[in-house]
This record gives structure tokens, sequence and C-alpha cells, in this order.
């Protein structure tokens, strides 16, 4: 079993942690078979009164990304919309605590999470996930995932310039990459790989939290994910 350090947060990645994901995931267990309930997607939606659906959360450490996915999550269930967020950091406190941040085992937590993002979003429920996810493979295995199975994915680039992440720097992550505390950390010695075509762009340097909540709130509005009307 491969043991988290506890020294090395979400951030930190590793040599090699690009590298793509693989296609499919392996399937060890046998004679299973798959399960229809007899309560539809469609059932589910109607009755909730909107569509399911993942938002996806990226960006660098200190981006912005958690505060924003808190603040979302708050507007939409006061609008009387379904969400859960799922929280990069929160993760590895129980279904992920398993995992360390080898390549294998970063590309088990991007895995795990987007299987439980879209369980979340079958059930008419809009998943929020905030996750630093760096590298495009990862994301698009996530997207990928959702898109085979009939779901929205609503990525949302948190962007940031890295001298602000650094000021910023609520966790002191920044300081202790700079230090050689933390190696291979995300924005200071190992890349981040922006995204190139996001639904949503937020510039969190320049735009409040309220804004930014706004901005994402119309979107999911105008493209009627947030009723079955359209």
């Amino acid at each position: 079993m491969t043991k988290v350090n506890p020294e090395a947060p979400e951030g930190a990645a590793v040599p090699g942690a690009d590298r793509p994901l693989v296609a499919e995931a392996t399937t060890k267990a046998a004679n299973i078979t798959w399960h229809e309930g007899d309560v539809s997607r469609e059932e589910r939606e109607n009755l909730l009164g909107h569509k399911g659906l993942t938002i996806w959360f990226t960006g660098l450490s200190a981006s912005g990304k958690s505060t924003i996915a808190s603040a979302l999550e708050q507007h939409l269930l006061h609008k009387g919309t379904t969400a859960y967020r799922l929280d990069g950091d929160n993760v590895r406190f129980g279904l992920n605590k398993n995992l360390g941040f080898s390549p294998e085992d970063r590309t088990e937590n991007i895995r795990r999470i987007s299987e439980v993002a879209k369980l979340f979003a079958d059930g008419a429920v809009v998943a929020i996930t905030s996750f630093i996810s760096p590298y495009r493979a990862d994301r698009e295995q996530a997207r990928e995932l959702h898109e085979k199975a009939g779901l929205p994915f609503v990525e949302v680039f948190v962007d940031v310039p890295i001298e602000v992440a650094e000021q910023r720097d609520p966790k002191g992550l920044y300081k202790k990459a700079r230090a050689g505390q933390i190696k291979e950390f995300t924005g200071i010695d190992a890349p981040y790989e922006a995204p190139e075509k996001p639904e949503i762009h937020v510039c969190s340097d320049k735009e409040s939290v309220e804004d930014s909540v706004k901005k994402i709130y119309e979107y999911l509005n105008d493209k009627g994910f947030l009723s079955l009307s359209q």
C-alpha cells in the first residue's frame, strides 16, 4: 500500500506525472453485471427540476478554486439546485487516503474522483470538483468519461498569475517549495498546463468571488442546465 506523504500537498507533482492517462481502467473483478435501477436519470431530473452535470474547477494552488467552488455550491443550493462539492484535499482524508503522489497514484486520484463526480451527475446532482489537476490528459479523461455517459462537463479555469498565487499562499506551500522543502511543486518546478478551451475562464485577481459565481451561474442557466424547459 502506498503511504501518503504529509509533506506533499495536492499541488506537489512528481516526475513523469504528466504522462497520458490510460484510455480504460482495468477491471479486476470478475462475474459482475451492471444493474439498472428502477429510477431513470430522466425521472430524477424531473423530480429535482434540473439536470445533473459536473463543474470541474482547475487552477494553481491559491488561485481561488476552493473559495469560488464553495460560494457556487451555496448559491446553487439557495436557488433550489441540488449541488455537492468535492475538494482535492478533502477526498484524501477518506476515499483516496491510501493514495500518495506517485504518477500512478495521482492518476488513480483523478480517475476515482471523476467516477464519483459522474455518479453524482447521473443522479441529477451538480457535482462541483476543485482540483489543481495540472495536466490536460487527466482533465480530458474526466471529460470523456462524462461525455460517454451523456452527461455535461463544464471546465472552469481559475486563472491567476503565479506571483499573485505566491503572495496569497494561505497554506505556506509556495514558501516551502521555494525553500526546497516540497519538490516538483506545480507552478514552481513542475508545470501547469492551462486549459486551451475551457467553458468558463475566471481571472481571480481581477474578478471578485461574487462576480465569478455570477458568471458561472449565468453560463449554467443559459445552457439550460438549471431547468428542464430548455
